[in-house]
């Protein structure tokens, strides 16, 4: 038995709605990407530029996660990962293993649900991890104060 993920099924507005009625079709397309059917030639998809933008950069992930696990396969993946993310040497030995089998775990989990907005917002999370160590946080121990700072209320 074979598991597949099941086709995308998307909302149809006929070109006309979007000329008669296009305050109501641009919100749906802000919802969802709308297919939108012509006479005269092939159907368009209006969606977000958002929306545009998160399926360019989760083609771009998987481009690298594909090249990182066909590529250099003597080294470990988190070796072959930190090619395309050099950022990813700023985290700990333990951390980048955890990197590399939670990203491609929640990337094939996230294009088999259609859901790219949740590999972007992961990877982005290690990303601003190793900007924090950068950064120097993490490195040294917290300077405690010996009294409270009393402050105003903002």
């Amino acid at each position: 038995m074979t598991l597949l993920a099941p086709t995308r099924r998307r909302r149809s507005v006929q070109s006309s709605d979007l000329s008669r009625h296009a305050k109501d079709v641009f919100a749906a397309a802000e919802v969802e990407p709308l297919e939108v059917t012509r006479r005269d030639g092939k159907p368009l998809v209006l969606t977000t530029k958002e929306r545009s933008d998160d399926d360019e950069a989760v083609l771009d992930i998987a481009a690298q996660l594909i090249a990182a696990m066909t590529v250099n396969v003597e080294l470990p993946l988190q070796d072959r990962l930190a090619i395309p993310y050099p950022w990813l040497k700023l985290l700990s030995a333990d951390d980048q293993v955890r990197f590399a089998k939670e990203i491609t775990e929640i990337a094939r989990g996230s294009f088999s649900l259609r859901q790219p907005r949740t590999l972007l917002l992961e990877m982005q999370a290690w990303r601003n991890s190793a900007e924090a160590l950068a950064a120097g946080w993490g490195r040294s121990e917290p300077q405690l104060l010996d009294e409270p700072i009393a402050v105003e209320r903002p």
